[in-house]
């Protein structure tokens, strides 16, 4: 069962995405026009902002995005319809990218002197603007921690008052593997390449060393082992066979995987919701709060019926049930902010 929101929001991110629907400009065009035109009428606007921002994310993170220019026409769309609170996060993330490849260069140029072995690259992100993805504290590999600490050195110059937090469950990586004779370029996300490097040499390894080797847990390593042993290319073989990942499990390299082309992709099934539903109620409750506070300050005194409408009029991105309203004036009451008239229930007073 999916909301209108969830359907209009995916059906931009196959137009937008490369390697999704095959269209000119003009018919990606003429598609947002259509998305827009639906989208005046859709009740749950901010349901679809949540969705959207999430999607825009794997797209650009994954440099899955096949036009710049269409990214920002509906981001420009958006805001002719909902105003510029509506869109400053998701301009604030394509923000963030165009200053990240001013830096890349510059950071470049400092990791050729280092001589590393490996390609490294880092792309920043500012925290108010991005989704909030879960930070697996996994056990990385020496060659990787010896580049993020020449990043870290490098950044913490540059920008003295920031704080890094590093999200390895966004990154990925190009790993060079050699089965037999012949080798492959595999493209993995970040975790699934720590994993790989875990059974360099032909290691035999269960699931259980591989948590705590890697300082991983069953719900972000399962999916993990899953897509390198499971998947369309089983590059690690599972013992026993079967396409469910048990505790009991031993994993080792497939010394025998064959494949016709040189670079394979790896996919796997995202750790992150489309959109998390507790964090939109709770936008919501705090939306319908601040538009109850700001009515009854104006007015002093207002009937029951009176503020629900007042409150529904304000709201913009969208349109919640009259009890949910009646359930947070009775958290205000609680919290001091309105009362009860002693003369009628149905009317409440503005406390200052």
């Amino acid at each position: 069962q999916f909301s209108n929101a969830e359907l209009m929001s995916t059906f931009c991110d196959r137009v937008l995405k490369s390697g999704g629907e095959k269209l000119s400009e003009t018919e990606v065009e003429q598609s947002l026009d259509r998305i827009v035109q639906l989208f005046s009428f859709l009740t749950d606007k901010d349901l679809f902002a949540e969705i959207y921002r999430n999607q825009l994310a794997k797209r650009l993170l994954n440099q899955r995005s096949a036009s710049d220019d269409a990214e920002k026409l509906m981001i420009a769309k958006l805001k002719v319809q909902c105003g510029t609170q509506f869109t400053s996060k998701m301009e604030g993330m394509l923000n963030d990218l165009a200053v990240g490849s001013d830096q890349k260069s510059e950071f470049d140029a400092r990791m050729s002197q280092q001589g590393s072995s490996l390609s490294f690259g880092v792309q920043v992100l500012t925290t108010g603007f991005w989704p909030s993805y879960k930070a697996p504290e996994v056990a990385l590999p020496t060659q990787m921690t010896e580049c993020m600490e020449v990043f870290k050195e490098w950044h913490d110059n540059k920008h003295q008052k920031r704080k890094l937090t590093w999200v390895h469950s966004l990154g990925n990586a190009t790993v060079r593997a050699t089965f037999g004779k012949k080798s492959y370029d595999l493209q993995v996300t970040t975790l699934q390449a720590v994993v790989l490097n875990a059974f360099n040499e032909g290691k035999t390894l269960g699931l259980e060393d591989l948590k705590k080797t890697l300082n991983l847990d069953d719900q972000t390593l399962k999916p993990l082992m899953h897509s390198l042993s499971c998947g369309k290319h089983k590059v690690l073989l599972k013992s026993p066979a079967s396409n469910k990942i048990n505790s009991t499990d031993t994993f080792t390299s497939n010394a025998k995987f064959t494949c016709n082309m040189r670079k394979i992709r790896i996919p796997m099934a995202s750790i992150e919701a489309s959109h998390n539903k507790n964090r939109v109620e709770e936008d919501r409750s705090i939306a319908i709060e601040a538009a109850i506070v700001r009515i009854m300050k104006a007015r002093k005194t207002l009937k029951h019926q009176q503020l629900i409408a007042e409150v529904l009029s304000q709201l913009a991105f969208f349109k919640p049930q009259p009890r949910v309203i009646k359930k947070r004036i009775e958290a205000l009451i609680d919290r001091e902010y309105l009362e009860r008239s002693s003369e009628d229930q149905q009317q409440y007073n503005y406390l200052a």
